[in-house]
């Protein structure tokens, strides 16, 4: 058993094994860009599952739709972690082992070596060696006398390439763990904000936020202080419908501001985040609300602005629904008669195909929408949640909520119901999606990918090699100059760098 886990371990901590397993954990990453995401849109996933039948829900229960979080990655992760940390300590001990022992003795026979070089000069044995010395400079070099009186010098350069390729691999660990402690502490929200100056966000928990995916170890609680609002929203198109510019125009106070009340301005762009306690602000995108308001029989008057999302990214084409309450109406069940629905399409630059709606363009030019008015029981009372873009097809397929009108609206437009009811079409409001990401270890994150890059730069332009100088003297009194020198690796240019070396022990004498 002893022999068998000892085989496991050398082949797990092997440098061979460590590449494997980085190969497949960049493979197992690929699912992620190719499979919708559970964590970013859990519409594309089921209408994913629905469009591809066996395959779909077969890839579901391999958990492809939320691969970061998988079982089958989080082992290749570890695995990873293991290997790395398994080959890095013993070549680490080798490697500082290697920096205090000296220079490898000069072989006797300088000649087999692949660079070599043979000369007598006039000059003693001790002018060589001091001429060696010299041209050595920033070498580690070690000086020795043999037996006979000859003297010697070992010298070798270029350990930093072995420092450069640990540098990487050490690298290579930390941006591993940073990624993990991100992933653990580190948590993204979105939300949707009116870009009227109307609605404010703070950063208080889960509840602001219209999606929310949470760390390992984070309960949505510890988040950064902070508030926001937009106050207003710049885009530009060109003439073929795609943005050339978008800007939100943000007021917010970070926590030291939450206090005195003072507002800092800000042009969030897309590539341009807002940072502020430890978090960052992203802006995703846009569209629009339609602005509706009932009039009751009564006189009452209620006006909502929710927000519909884009089903044509390039027209921006919405579609939503915008849900009311009636007023004044204590009975629970006489409330759910008369609940109203408006849904239907909003085109920010109307097209007609008859009375069908498109849009031409994305910017507000012609608005107009074409809505159903649906009227009956909403299914808001259930203690459910509802999708804020639809409504409970259940209640449509009971009758329980029943269409009244439908109608194409230019703003300004009206409708009136059966019971003199009024739904009128004020206008368009735009909307900002924002994403709140918190990362604590981001900082080492550039730290560790900076590092990776300059170990391997350093691992592959850093050569290592090694001379040796043998100065002894010869029969008719002068001195025999030995120069031999290896490349310990397979690097152009070393014949160059002998040829100056041995020129420079030499004094230029061949």
């Amino acid at each position: 058993m002893i022999p068998f886990l000892r085989n496991t371990w050398r082949a797990l901590t092997s440098m061979r094994t460590a590449l494997i397993l980085l190969f497949l954990l960049a493979l197992a990453a690929m699912p992620g860009a190719l499979l919708p995401q559970r964590t970013l849109n859990a519409n594309k996933v089921a209408d994913y599952i629905a469009e591809h039948g066996w395959w779909g829900r077969l890839l579901d229960k391999l958990q492809f739709y939320n691969v970061y979080a998988s079982v089958w990655f989080a082992s290749i992760y570890i695995l990873l972690m293991i290997s790395l940390v398994g080959c890095l300590l013993p070549r680490t001990f080798e490697y500082a082992k290697a920096l205090r022992t000296k220079p490898v003795l000069t072989p006797r026979n300088l000649a087999r070596m692949p660079h070599h070089s043979e000369s007598t000069v006039d000059t003693s044995p001790d002018e060589v060696i001091a001429r060696a010395n010299k041209a050595l400079s920033g070498w580690r070099k070690t000086e020795r006398i043999e037996d006979d009186g000859t003297r010697t010098i070992s010298a070798e350069r270029g350990y930093l390439r072995e420092t450069g390729n640990l540098v990487f691999h050490f690298a290579m660990l930390g941006l591993i763990i940073a990624l993990a402690i991100g992933k653990l502490f580190g948590y993204e929200g979105q939300v949707i904000i009116k870009a009227d100056g109307s609605q404010e966000f703070c950063n208080a928990g889960v509840l602001p936020y219209d999606s929310f995916q949470p760390g390992l170890l984070v309960d949505g609680t510890g988040g950064s202080p902070f508030c926001m609002k937009v106050k207003s929203f710049d885009v530009n198109f060109l003439d073929t419908g795609q943005p050339d510019l978008y800007r939100a125009n943000l007021e917010y106070q970070s926590e030291k501001d939450l206090t005195s009340g003072k507002w800092e301005n800000y042009g969030l762009e897309v590539n341009s985040p807002l940072r502020t306690d430890g978090d960052r602000i992203y802006l995703l995108g846009h569209g629009y609300a339609p602005v509706f308001s009932v009039t009751y029989p009564s006189g009452e008057k209620r006006t909502m602005d929710t927000q519909w999302r884009p089903t044509n990214q390039t027209t921006l084409l919405s579609e939503g629904a915008t849900k009311f309450d009636p007023p004044g109406i204590t009975n629970a069940e006489e409330r759910r008669t008369k609940q109203i629905a408006v849904t239907g399409l909003l085109a920010p630059t109307a097209r007609l195909h008859g009375t069908l709606l498109d849009s031409s363009f994305p910017d507000l030019r012609n608005p107009m929408v074409a809505i159903d008015v649906l009227r009956g029981d909403l299914g808001i009372d259930d203690g459910r949640g509802q999708n804020i873009f639809v409504v409970d097809q259940r209640m449509i397929d009971t009758g329980r909520l029943q269409k009244v009108a439908r109608q194409n609206l230019e703003p300004g437009g009206e409708i009136k119901l059966d019971d003199g009811t009024v739904v009128r079409f004020e206008g368009v409001k735009r909307w900002v999606y924002l994403q709140v990401s918190h990362d604590p270890a981001q900082v080492w994150v550039l730290v560790f990918a900076i590092a990776i890059i300059l170990g391997i730069g350093a691992s592959l332009i850093i050569k290592r090699r090694r001379l040796w100088v043998r100065a002894g003297p010869s029969a008719d009194g002068r001195t025999v100059v030995e120069v031999g020198g290896l490349a310990r690796t397979d690097q152009a240019g070393y014949g160059e760098e002998f040829e100056r070396l041995s020129g420079a022990v030499t004094g230029g004498k061949n």
